[in-house]
């Protein structure tokens, strides 16, 4: 039976009691067993208790984990059978809302009236019905479009740490799929602390984007199978975009490594033996069956972007790994860059594409994208000669890749919308053939006579020099 389309759930049956309680889970005695992946329910002074069937243990018991704060939580108390999957109410005035894992406001407007509703755990399209990625999505931030585009119907991982503009740049994505290509927006908050997501609120508010967005929440002090599935409620809400509006939906989850810190912490409590790097055996099972979902139609288009936190910035970790095989574009946030005051402080050498390829980016793309590469990496082979001795010792070709490069590197510095009440700095989108034809005309030379800080911060060449 396919589940992902729910629009009458059968009335609760009575199916057991709590026999054990301990923490988030919880051993109930059915005499008769749900399947896996079942919403069964206890209700305990007016509040309802929701759990997910995770283990068959025998013929009589099974073994649930709460998506509740557990406290409370007693043997003998009744559990119910709710008679489907966790699912979610659906319609398209979800947009503008704020939302948690079952689909109820947080942002203390009236709930959903839904037209249906939808398993989070719905299936992955059919291969027939998926379409290939082959095509660029521009976002109208020059240093990604031109080193490391993002791919319509692709998936993106964005590594930075705390203060790098990760939050920023998220938003000014949203911002661009709003705008430039008149898309909607999900995030997915996963485990995210209360504070960060009130003030994304607000700041997707104040940059009129919030009217085509919607934003789900698991927050860091909730259960972990809340954590767990907080991101399969979010992109149960983008495929229902996909498929009703048919309009470019923009998927990002903020922090995907949390989701597998979440599948750990379940494992453990289910009694699983830890596997390698003490991650849970299920591991890419886990993350497949959500990176799998994220695909595009002919109808509409599904493109994730992904925040991935790096532990102890080791890029060979398990989970890293694992994530990193789904990835199409990787994008690499450095504290290096924003030091310099380079925003968006993308790494243009450690950040790329797949799409990065001549016949997909055509001969012109291509080898502009990969002249700049060269310049800026020759430019970091030469900085620690200019430190000791001096630009002068260079050689006439050299001084000239340095000066042309320093220019490059602030040309791709950027003014954003969504900060602009804070800057003071109208933000700038340019469009991908007008980012060509600056760099071209960098590595020419056409811009050697103008002075660096008229690159900076700006749009297009042409209007830093006007």
């Amino acid at each position: 039976m396919d589940n992902s389309k729910i629009t009458n759930a059968p009335p609760e049956q009575p199916i057991g009691f709590i026999t054990e309680a301990q923490g988030p889970v919880v051993v109930i005695s059915c005499h008769r067993l749900p399947p896996l992946h079942q919403a069964v329910k206890a209700r305990l002074d007016g509040e309802t208790y929701l759990f997910e069937v995770h283990q068959h243990l025998d013929k009589n018991h099974i073994r649930a984990i709460t998506l509740h704060r557990s406290a409370g939580l007693r043997r003998g108390l009744p559990v119910y059978d709710t008679g489907t999957p966790v699912h979610v109410p659906v319609t398209p005035d979800c947009l503008s809302r704020v939302l948690n894992i079952f689909g109820e406001p947080l942002d203390g407007s009236p709930p959903l009236a839904p037209q249906s509703y939808r398993n989070i755990h719905g299936k992955p399209l059919a291969l027939h019905q998926a379409r290939g990625i082959n095509e660029i999505l521009e976002t109208g931030i020059k240093v990604i479009d031109l080193l490391c585009p993002f791919i319509r119907g692709g998936k993106t991982g964005l590594f930075g740490g705390a203060g790098v503009g990760k939050t920023v740049l998220i938003m000014e994505f949203m911002h661009a799929i709003a705008h430039i290509h008149k898309g909607v927006s999900v995030f997915a908050g996963v485990g995210e602390r209360i504070r960060e997501g009130h003030e994304l609120w607000h700041d997707l508010q104040d940059a009129a984007v919030m009217s085509q967005s919607l934003l789900v929440f698991g927050e860091m002090d909730e259960s972990p199978g809340v954590r767990f599935r907080i991101g399969l409620t979010a992109l149960t809400y983008a495929e229902y975009l996909r498929d009703t509006l048919h309009k470019e939906v923009l998927f990002l989850m903020d922090n995907v490594f949390r989701f597998v810190q979440a599948g750990s912490e379940i494992s453990s409590l289910l009694g699983r033996m830890p596997a390698t790097a003490g991650y849970q055996p299920t591991l890419a099972t886990e993350v497949a069956e959500m990176e799998e979902r994220i695909v595009s139609t002919d109808k509409g288009a599904i493109t994730a972007v992904q925040a991935v936190y790096v532990p102890a910035d080791d890029m060979t970790d398990p989970a890293v790994s694992t994530i990193l095989s789904h990835l199409d574009t990787t994008v690499i946030l450095s504290r290096a860059q924003a030091g310099k005051g380079i925003y968006p402080a993308v790494d243009p050498l450690r950040s790329g594409s797949k799409l990065m390829d001549r016949h997909i980016l055509g001969d012109r793309h291509y080898a502009i994208a990969e002249g700049v590469r060269e310049h800026l990496a020759r430019y970091h082979e030469l900085e620690d000669i200019m430190t000791m001795l001096g630009m002068e010792e260079l050689s006439e070709r050299d001084r000239r890749i340095v000066l042309r490069a320093r220019k490059l590197q602030r040309y791709l510095s950027q003014p954003f919308f969504v900060v602009t009440s804070h800057t003071g700095i109208p933000g700038a989108s340019v469009p991908l053939h007008a980012v060509l034809d600056d760099c071209e005309a960098f590595l020419r030379g056409d811009y050697d006579s103008i002075p660096e800080d008229q690159c900076y911060m700006r749009g297009t060449i042409k209007k830093a020099r006007s």
